[in-house]
């Protein structure tokens, strides 16, 4: 990282950053064009899982490029200046790397849909077996992560 003071460096406040997103915006590589989608999202263990339908865009890019740049950020604030040079954003983000896989397994589906729900609502879950096999589930285990604080 070019400016080390902005540095997030310990796993505590990179998984509070992670702990506070609402949103994951995956990046790929579709030939020379960059791809992106924001995403509800599961994290546990230095893995992320996600869903999505049997087919689409992503996972046409994903099947022949798996890997993938994450993107997270919490705290987000405008900071008004003086003047426009003054400006300024307020945030705390986490840059994380790895390769997609599928979860195949129902177990495993099950798994990652309860991380995904228990970010977003409380309760416990029921899944369909007809909705869990048209379901996909994509982990990314995490191979390097880094954190970055600004304001």
């Amino acid at each position: 990282m070019r400016r080390k003071e902005k540095e997030i460096g310990d796993r505590a406040g990179i998984e509070a950053v992670i702990h506070e997103a609402k949103v994951c915006r995956m990046g790929m590589c579709d030939g020379r064009a960059p791809y992106v989608v924001p995403l509800c999202f599961g994290y546990a263990a230095e893995t992320f899982y996600f869903h999505c339908a049997a087919e689409g865009r992503k996972l046409e890019i994903l099947a022949k490029n798996p890997d993938v740049c994450l993107e997270l950020e919490s705290g987000v604030a405008l900071k008004p200046g003086e003047n426009a040079c003054a400006w300024g954003m307020s945030y705390r983000s986490v840059m994380a790397f790895g390769q997609v896989e599928r979860v195949e397994s129902p177990e495993g589906k099950r798994r990652a849909l309860d991380l995904i729900m228990a970010r977003y609502a409380p309760g416990t879950f029921d899944y369909p077996e007809a909705a869990l096999a048209k379901t996909v589930i994509l982990q990314v285990r995490v191979q390097r992560m880094t954190g970055k604080r600004s304001g």
